[in-house]
């Protein structure tokens, strides 16, 4: 059985904006990933001349599809959320369908953005990391949820960060990193990813320069695993980890 990756986050884009180098080098190396993402963008402030939310939805599902296939994300989902309305709904809302993809998929790793809300600062981030760390330590206990599935523990889960910032934007307060990831290999693809989202142009043409200047790695801090052991730093997102 191959190693298998679920990462989650709140809009499409975030999947190559945040996570693209993780994933397509994952992607590269036979994992399975799936990629869960708990809105359809429609709050955004590119909507590529789209008259509706509901055509702007159709527009960015058809996006995300095309990204994760750049990619190579053969599993990939769009929740229906409000965008940019995360922060008002109850924890438990958001950790259900999280946790209920966590114990069907059974991902050895877990990918989501950190709590200061990412490199932009985003509200919605900060919630999708508070679902999905909650997921991640309920999904492996009877008593939590028990009509979505036998339990399961994912082995880890990393949230990301970061060590720069976009410019104009709020600063972040970044967790300090455990994994440093090299993605020059996958750099190129990541970018192309990004461009796929052309509703999202006029931010991708802005954000993917910073992402050449600084980017050519990506940054994660592993805050959880079953096995108590001593923070390291580490090149390999699935070191440890048990198949």
């Amino acid at each position: 059985m191959p190693l298998r990756l679920l990462c989650v986050f709140a809009h499409p884009d975030d999947e190559c904006f945040a996570f693209g180098g993780a994933l397509a080098l994952a992607a590269d190396r036979g994992v399975e990933i799936y990629a869960l993402c708990l809105t359809k963008g429609t709050s955004g402030s590119y909507r590529g001349g789209a008259k509706s939310d509901e055509e702007l939805g159709r527009i960015r599902s058809e996006e995300f599809a095309a990204s994760c296939k750049i990619l190579g994300i053969a599993q990939h989902e769009l929740l229906d959320f409000q965008d940019g309305q995360l922060e008002h709904m109850p924890l438990a809302t958001l950790v259900e369908p999280t946790l209920q993809r966590m114990r069907s998929f059974q991902p050895h790793v877990v990918l989501t953005f950190g709590m200061d809300g990412a490199a932009n600062t985003h509200a919605d981030h900060t919630c999708v990391s508070a679902a999905t760390t909650a997921a991640f330590h309920w999904a492996g206990r009877e008593k939590r949820f028990p009509a979505l599935g036998a339990p399961f523990q994912p082995q880890r889960l990393f949230h990301h960060t970061t060590d720069f910032f976009i410019p104009g934007r709020p600063r972040p307060l970044p967790l300090p990193w455990t994994l440093k990831l090299d993605i020059t290999s996958v750099f190129d693809r990541k970018a192309a990813a990004f461009l796929a989202h052309t509703t999202q142009a006029p931010l991708a043409t802005s954000v993917i320069p910073l992402f050449e200047q600084h980017g050519k790695y990506e940054l994660y801090a592993l805050v959880a695993s079953p096995t108590p052991h001593a923070a390291t730093q580490s090149t390999d997102m699935f070191e440890g980890v048990t198949e």
